[in-house]
């Protein structure tokens, strides 16, 4: 049976799509709005200053092998039409480890008096770690070598594409974080013969393409508040379409305070506070709405977002996203 236990983890965990089993694979974030770059290289630059953002989540708190998510990402303008961003992902859950590093480039072009295209291109690595022995400790004891999956940062490239349009008040993008698919075991799934854990070749374990849609309009509702809705949808082939809707409520520009809805996942509070003209920072909570919630106290999320501004220190426009 720990065999059975230790199989059905570990598939889901490192998200193999087989005949019927799905997981998530890429990290997932309460504070899309404030975390583009993750998705889509073409949000490189186009703030148009020097941005500089950290954030870190704990999804399903008090869950032994809960996911914890850490982000490291830059991005700036290098000339009138042109940005770099610099983005960094580390994703934990149960015996895996992985690692995102990815440079992204961005060409923005003028398509109205107020709208901007810019389009973007990003390259990088995946480093994977899986480690088996990890399983050996706490509640996974199970005590059988032969149910050993190890991995040591297999080195994977990653290529993806994207494009932003924004204006003032409105913004769109689509994006695909990465056009290559990955084989982890390269024709070798797990499987369970006699009621021990092997390897057969039945299937194929890969990550699968993402297609990312992320929308957002910023509303006066006063002078002194405006209300932000958002909308993220994520599609993966063989997987259940992913839709993130988030309202927030904007203060004097100083106070952010906002839920989301995950469909068929969660519900989420958010709060935010613009400390200074250039420092920001955000928390947020989940509360799953699947029965998933008796297990856990809940996932938490916080970022803190720099930014060095202009020559004149003030940036051209207000920017809401």
């Amino acid at each position: 049976m720990k065999n059975n236990y230790l199989a059905i983890l570990v598939l889901m965990v490192l998200g193999f799509c087989s005949t019927d089993i799905t997981a998530q694979q890429e990290a997932q974030y309460t504070h899309y709005m404030y975390n583009p770059l993750s998705i889509n290289p073409a949000y490189a630059g186009t703030r148009e200053v020097f941005s500089i953002l950290g954030l870190a989540r704990s999804q399903w708190v008090g869950l032994d092998g809960a996911p914890k998510t850490g982000t490291f990402s830059m991005h700036s303008p290098v000339g009138k039409r042109v940005g770099l961003g610099l983005n960094i992902v580390h994703d934990e859950i149960f015996i895996q480890k992985e690692t995102y590093i990815d440079i992204d480039f961005s060409y923005t072009i003028d398509v109205s008096e107020r709208g901007k295209l810019s389009f973007g291109v990003k390259g990088g690595a995946q480093l994977l770690d899986i480690n088996s022995n990890r399983a050996n400790k706490g509640p996974y004891d199970i005590g059988d070598s032969s149910a050993d999956i190890n991995i040591d940062n297999r080195f994977k490239p990653q290529i993806g594409a994207g494009a932003f349009y924004y204006g003032e008040r409105f913004y769109l993008g689509l994006s695909v974080p990465n056009i290559l698919t990955t084989n982890h075991f390269d024709r070798s799934a797990l499987s369970d013969t006699n009621n021990t854990v092997t390897l057969s070749r039945s299937s194929i374990a890969e990550e699968r393409i993402h297609y990312y849609l992320l929308t957002g309009y910023v509303f006066d509702i006063n002078e002194d508040i405006k209300l932000k809705p958002a909308l993220l949808t994520k599609a993966t082939v063989g997987a259940p379409l992913q839709l993130d809707v988030s309202a927030t409520f904007l203060i004097y520009d100083k106070l952010s305070i906002g839920g989301a809805y995950r469909w068929s996942a969660a519900l989420s509070a958010m709060v935010g506070f613009q400390l200074s003209d250039q420092l920001m920072l955000g928390v947020g909570y989940d509360q799953e709405t699947t029965a998933l919630h008796r297990y856990n106290d809940g996932s938490y999320e916080v970022f803190l977002r720099y930014e060095l501004f202009k020559r004149n220190d003030k940036m051209k426009n207000p920017r809401f996203f």
